[in-house]
């Protein structure tokens, strides 16, 4: 077996290494689906941009991923269809200009959209895209007032209390909302076919918001809070929209993204030119450049627009499972992709400082773009990248310091992890009628980043495992255990992800695989092992928030659960041995399984399909079974 092994690992090396680029970081694809292309045909059109070859080939893609029932759908096995994705796709491929509503194919993503429930049951962020097309009405009051930008952060609600993410995409949306804009041209197709009761949306039907009492004291307190501000309410409300202003255009990142997010650069343009901005103005012509920068070609040469681009977290992750696999440091591909991470650790201060004011930048952020706003997750794999120079070489001395006083600096008050900022999980953000509040507007403690950055601490650094960091990011883990042994991973699919992430974590900071924890995550791995030796995951646990079989195997799933259980065993059993063969035997595999989405950001709507994972997973799994067992 070591010997296929040595060589299933130097095909995958081979390939990595011809993949990276000339500047020394791998451009991998961040694959999220349709809804990218189809906001960017309404973006091009809404702006009356006439890049056609862009909107011709966007729109060729797009309809190669329509099932046969007229549907697009965000993973393989998601029932029926997601009523979102169709509806953008149905808007764009007409507003492209080269289809009509009676080209089959739409006819039949009408008949789907409306068999589901119409545009009414598609998902808030969808409808306020439609509604700043013009497509749909704004709501009266939209439940988040843009004066609250106003609020102290010593306020027990205020703008800070949500996640980055959050923010970034709600600042123009409250700008937008707050000036019930829209824009239509004479291109814009006319989407009231798509309601099941017209004249609903032909007497002001608008999206509502789910109200609850405690939403209602909540908001109560808000106004109380806004009321409470210096100055007459016009006053107000003007200073309010600028700080709103303000807060985007002050976190434009280089290449002229707001915060190299897609979907948060998008709602910018809009909410400009609400403020009166021109189309023709530099913000929004960079803004545009930026976007088609990170177009990305699938296997038929067609555009995909990228979320964002993952060049950092492609290139830490795959430099450290390089290295992990027998390639020095001094080998020119990861001398190169280390020059490159060095130059991507920050130096200037992110909203992360509001929550954490003592530390000093240090992070890494997950795009090429990324300058202000790093990640907890990126900033440990791009210190295990560069662990092995450090004694060597004083430029990864300086990185290293940094960024480790930042990762711990960035623990949360409950002992775990979060991705952006710390202690932005609030529960009283979860009483915002706004869907899926609990992905879109909190960043806590989770599984996967309290796990391996336990790992990374346990592995790379010499802090004591008594470590007052180490203790609590353990006591986080067992408390937050599931009764079946596994973990939640938020960032990954998903009990899988989550459990690999913990188990590998508590085995690099001393617990002992006789340890409840381990022993039960261990008896949960090797229960959910498919028959031909493999792992697979459903998206759809996200969506249940329960444990989902995939009924099939996936390479990055297989290498996950494998990877774990290597790290909890002394010895190769017989689950890993099944698992490393299924690695083995398909490893060149190329089917659905491949580019099923191993990522997740909001459950049920927004999944990724990392073209880095099944390169990055079994490198590292292969190798750590190598050399603990060989």
């Amino acid at each position: 077996m070591n010997e296929k092994i040595t060589t299933r690992l130097n095909e995958l090396i081979e390939k990595v290494r011809n993949d990276q680029s000339p500047e020394g970081y791998w451009n991998y694809t961040f694959e999220t689906g349709i809804s990218t292309d189809c906001y960017m045909i309404i973006l091009l059109r809404s702006l009356e941009i006439d890049d056609e070859n862009l909107i011709k080939e966007l729109s060729e893609r797009i309809l190669r991923k329509q099932q046969e029932n007229g549907a697009w759908k965000l993973f393989h096995d998601e029932p029926n269809g997601n009523l979102s994705d169709t509806i953008g796709a149905y808007y764009a491929l007409l507003y492209s200009g080269y289809y009509s509503k009676n080209d089959p194919r739409l006819r039949l993503a009408r008949q789907f959209i409306k068999t589901n429930g119409g545009i009414d049951k598609s998902h808030m962020l969808t409808k306020i895209m439609l509604a700043l097309t013009g497509q749909y009405k704004w709501p009266v009051f939209f439940p988040i007032p843009i004066e609250m930008i106003l609020l102290p952060v010593s306020f027990p609600i205020n703008f800070y209390s949500f996640s980055v993410y959050g923010r970034v995409n709600l600042a123009p949306i409250m700008i937008l909302a707050n000036k019930k804009f829209s824009i239509k041209t004479s291109k814009t197709p006319d989407l009231k076919d798509l309601f099941i009761h017209r004249e609903e949306f032909e007497h002001g039907h608008s999206f509502r918001f789910r109200e609850s009492e405690e939403w209602r004291s909540l908001s109560s307190l808000i106004n109380q809070g806004i009321k409470s501000l210096i100055g007459l309410p016009s006053h107000v409300h003007q200073l309010a929209t600028e700080y709103t202003k303000q807060y985007m255009l002050s976190r434009i990142e280089p290449d002229g993204t707001l915060l190299s997010y897609f979907s948060s650069t998008f709602l910018m343009i809009f909410a400009l030119l609400s403020l009166g901005i021109s189309k023709s103005d530099p913000i929004i012509v960079n803004a545009v450049k930026a976007l088609k920068s990170m177009i990305s070609r699938d296997i038929n040469g067609l555009p995909h627009m990228q979320f964002t681009t993952a060049n950092v977290w492609n290139t830490s992750l795959l430099t450290y499972a390089l290295q992990e696999s027998g390639i020095l440091s001094d080998d020119i591909v990861v001398k190169k992709a280390n020059i490159y991470l060095l130059k991507k650790q920050h130096y200037k201060y992110g909203d992360w400082v509001i929550h954490n004011p003592s530390a000093l930048p240090g992070g890494w952020g997950f795009s090429e773009s990324n300058t202000i706003h790093p990640d907890v997750d990126d900033t440990t794999a791009s210190l295990r990248s560069i662990a092995r120079n450090v004694r060597k070489d004083w430029r990864c001395r300086q990185a290293w310091d940094r960024g480790i006083q930042w990762v711990l600096s960035m623990q949360n008050d409950d002992g775990g992890w979060p991705a952006f900022e710390k202690n932005t999980n609030s529960k009283i953000v979860h009483l915002f009628p706004v869907e899926k509040a609990e992905y879109f507007l909190s960043d806590p403690s989770c599984a996967d980043l309290t796990g391996r950055t336990l790992e990374f601490l346990g592995t790379y650094t010499n802090l004591s495992k008594t470590h007052p960091s180490i203790k609590r990011g353990v006591d986080w883990l067992l408390k937050n255990q599931e009764r079946n042994g596994s973990w939640y991973g938020r960032w990954g699919i998903c009990y899988i992800y989550g459990t690999w992430g913990a188990v590998t974590g508590l085995r690099a900071v001393g617990i002992l695989p006789t340890d409840p924890m381990i022993s039960k995550a261990v008896k949960w791995l090797k229960e959910i092992q498919n028959s031909d030796g493999g792992w697979g995951e459903s998206c759809q646990s996200d969506l249940n928030k329960k444990y989902i079989p995939l009924n099939a195997s996936t390479l990055t799933h297989t290498a996950w659960a494998v990877d774990a259980l290597i790290a909890a065993s002394d010895k190769p059993t017989r689950s890993i041995q099944r698992g490393v063969d299924y690695l083995l035997e398909n490893i060149h595999k190329e089917d659905w399984t491949t580019t099923y989405p191993k990522g997740a950001g909001m459950a049920g709507d927004f999944y990724i399909h990392y073209h880095s994972y099944r390169y990055i997973f079994p490198i590292l799994t292969l190798a750590h079974y190598r050399k603990k067992f060989s």
